[in-house]
């Protein structure tokens, strides 16, 4: 699972990337200098397993990843091939949700490809374009659909009557994941026509440092822009968070978060709402060897979540031994969570919580 950073040039996406990833990729004034995509493996930050390492004292400690991809800049006319715009469509594609980075700063010695500052028309010309391209798509499908349908096929029927309810949408300017699907085969189809414009979306406001901590003009208008939309709206100073990244000591990055009003980097906020915006939940192992987060999808059953640790774990479940993280931090140790009554066994059909710890019981 992975989320793509996208935007116009210039807009600070290949900087925020090395926020993020602490990867070095190329940033510089000037379009189309992220050719190949990114690809940064990123640590999600989370306090549990901080509070669980203290407990447990372990040898080593693991956190969950999430992938984010940083994609070059797309520019008007991108669905037509313009700039590179076959190659980064197609890189949107292959990602699970959207981080739509936008600028919100003005700064005269960076350009912007439209002249002037202007988050809602940039938001605009990406949506734009990531539409006619779902568009082609779709009108592809439809020919295809519409001729099963003439022989009597029902599943191309119902194929054929979504297809021109998002169709409608796209026409209208809309993307496709405001049209909602009325039974599961229509949630099964709409997944397998692998749409851009139907993967959630985060939009990040770069705003200059004076805003770091409080947002700008900017800001209050893309919040208006996608009121409607269900979707994130944060806001971050990347140049801000570039220098922050930059510091040797924890004190030092400390000092300059306080300095600017802010309990955190942006960053990390960003990592947790990118994880989250992947529909992803973390649980914990915890022992003296390791205190490790898993990464596993909100709704998987224990055995599934067994399965990330190994697939003989998911094939050979029995079942599993699971401590709620509030009542192990509140006890202090496994041997006195089960003293309390507070460990419970759970079988196949137990639906993991976000921030379970769990120990599995398995025989292959």
């Amino acid at each position: 699972m992975k989320a793509g950073i996208v935007g116009l040039p210039n807009v600070g996406k290949s900087t925020l990337f090395n926020c993020l990833s602490n990867a070095k990729a190329q940033s510089a004034n000037f379009p189309f200098c992220t050719i190949e995509p990114n690809i940064g493996v990123v640590n999600v930050p989370d306090q549990r397993l901080e509070k669980l390492e203290e407990l447990v004292n372990p040898e080593r400690v693991i956190p969950a990843t999430v992938e984010i991809v940083d994609i070059a800049g797309l520019v008007k006319g991108a669905s037509k091939g313009e700039g590179l715009g076959n190659q980064f469509l197609g890189n949107i594609r292959e990602c699970n949700a959207i981080i739509h980075v936008l600028r919100c700063f003005d700064n005269d010695n960076i350009i912007h490809v439209d002249g002037n500052v202007n988050p809602i028309r940039d938001k605009e010309t990406i949506d734009i374009e990531l539409q006619l391209k779902d568009l082609e798509t779709v009108e592809k499908r439809l020919e295809k659909a519409k001729k099963a349908a003439k022989v009597g096929s029902k599943e191309a029927q119902t194929e054929v009557s979504l297809l021109e309810r998002i169709r409608e949408a796209l026409l209208q300017a809309k993307s496709a994941r405001t049209v909602q699907p009325q039974n599961e085969e229509e949630i099964a189809l709409i997944e397998n026509f692998q749409l851009i414009t139907t993967k959630p979306v985060l939009y990040v406001c770069n705003v200059d440092e004076g805003a770091a901590a409080t947002g700008n003009a900017y800001v209050d208008q893309v919040r208006e822009l996608v009121k409607d939309e269900n979707a994130e709206v944060m806001f971050l100073a990347v140049g801000t968070e570039a220098d922050i990244t930059e510091l040797e000591t924890y004190e030092e990055r400390q000092m300059f978060l306080e300095d600017l009003g802010l309990k955190e980097p942006g960053a990390s906020s960003l990592i947790r709402s990118a994880y989250k915006l992947l529909t992803l939940q973390t649980y914990f192992t915890a022992g003296v060897k390791e205190v490790r987060a898993w990464t596993i999808n909100i709704g998987d059953t224990a055995p599934q979540a067994a399965g990330v640790i190994h697939s003989d774990f998911e094939k050979g479940f029995i079942r599993a031994e699971v401590i709620a993280y509030n009542d192990y931090v509140t006890y202090g140790t496994e041997a006195k969570v089960k003293e309390a009554g507070k460990l419970k066994v759970e079988g196949k059909e137990y639906i993991v919580k976000d921030g379970d710890v769990m120990h599995f019981r398995f025989n292959v």
